[in-house]
């Protein structure tokens, strides 16, 4: 039987270690625009945008290269007559005009022009939070985090984030910001799904420890983790492989197939779509976290809101850990081991584990 209901759109909660309340799912905009030949066109996407927001949703995420620019575009106008109910997200880091070596990077030249033309594509005088897009290891992270704070201090931005980048890097981004009273990344954006659990080792701890909030993009593997791809039978090869994308080459793995059919299989026993299972996983997961849904349909919106109407138990909760677990590396499993932990406490009972692993083990 199901438990009552996990949260609403409209229960917000603090982004990082910042005062930002926002909804606890995070609408993408990426499929905002057909540029990129599989995206919505507007009408469909002002639903998508609309039904989010009339439901309590505030918190939006897009990019400056998300379908040439047409995304910021829609989010702009779609959000101009409410703007200040919203708290809206943009990227900058990727090249936007091919040949020229300074449209790219996180240096201060790209970070500047980028902000200025996401703030006319949005038809705003501020932008909510700021993306990091990638981390690029060139430009010097006391320029990224200067300018940021620049930025903030100027009003063009309130607060600064980071996505694609390694855990030691953003550690050592915060505590310069921290040492320097410079403004510090209080999100984290990573790919994190029941098929890719390989955060875990280091950057979920790692936010954990500084106060960062986890947003996964591709919360549901690109189409993985909703039922879409089935086990080849046989030697009929592998039927989806026109339309699965670059994104999901080698992903169609025999362990990836097994989560999948788990999911499913739960979902059909608890009266739930497979897409509204993954996500309810994550959002049970004992740290902070917002998944990004990137809905292309109306339709697809609506199934996945629906993982906030119930909440799965325990049981159904280590079921899915246990077929989509994978090994935390060194030197967490060896930390871990009793052995290791019984030469540390000297025979002696001490509660729990540090707080970023128990967060995850």
């Amino acid at each position: 039987m199901e438990s009552q209901k996990l949260t609403g759109l409209d229960q917000y909660r603090l982004l990082g270690r910042s005062g930002l309340r926002v909804s606890p799912l995070c609408l993408g905009t990426m499929t905002f625009g057909t540029e990129w030949g599989w995206g919505s066109d507007k009408d469909e996407s002002r639903r998508v945008f609309d039904t989010y927001v009339d439901r309590g949703g505030n918190f939006i995420d897009t990019a400056n290269i998300y379908t040439g620019g047409t995304s910021e575009e829609f989010v702009g106008e779609f959000a101009s007559e409410r703007r200040e109910q919203l708290v809206i997200a943009t990227k900058y880091s990727n090249n936007t005009r091919r040949g020229d070596p300074n449209a790219g990077g996180n240096h201060r030249k790209n970070m500047i022009q980028s902000v200025e033309s996401s703030l006319r594509r949005l038809k705003t005088d501020y932008i909510d939070l700021y993306w990091v897009h990638v981390w690029e290891y060139r430009t010097p992270v006391e320029e990224v985090m200067r300018a940021l704070d620049d930025l903030v201090r100027a009003g063009k931005i309130l607060y600064a984030a980071i996505s694609d980048a390694p855990a030691w890097k953003i550690s050592q981004a915060n505590t310069i910001a921290d040492l320097r009273g410079w403004t510090p990344f209080i999100a984290l954006q990573c790919e994190y799904s029941l098929v890719e659990r390989t955060p875990e080792r280091d950057l979920i701890p790692m936010a954990t420890e500084l106060g960062i909030t986890v947003m996964p993009w591709s919360p549901l593997a690109g189409g993985i983790l909703t039922g879409k791809y089935r086990k080849p039978e046989g030697n009929g090869g592998d039927t989806h492989k026109a339309d699965r994308g670059e994104f999901l080459e080698g992903k169609l793995t025999e362990k990836n197939y097994a989560i999948a059919e788990e999911v499913s299989r739960l979902a059909q026993e608890i009266g739930r779509s497979p897409s509204q299972v993954a996500l309810n996983w994550m959002l049970r997961k004992p740290f902070s976290v917002i998944p990004i849904l990137g809905a292309r349909t109306l339709k697809h919106l609506e199934d996945n809101l629906g993982c906030l109407d119930f909440v799965l138990n325990e049981a159904q909760m280590a079921r899915l850990d246990r077929v989509s677990a994978v090994d935390l590396g060194f030197p967490t499993t060896f930390l871990m081991q009793d052995q290791v932990r019984t030469i540390l406490d000297g025979g002696a009972e001490v509660e729990g584990l540090a707080a970023p692993l128990a967060g995850v083990l």
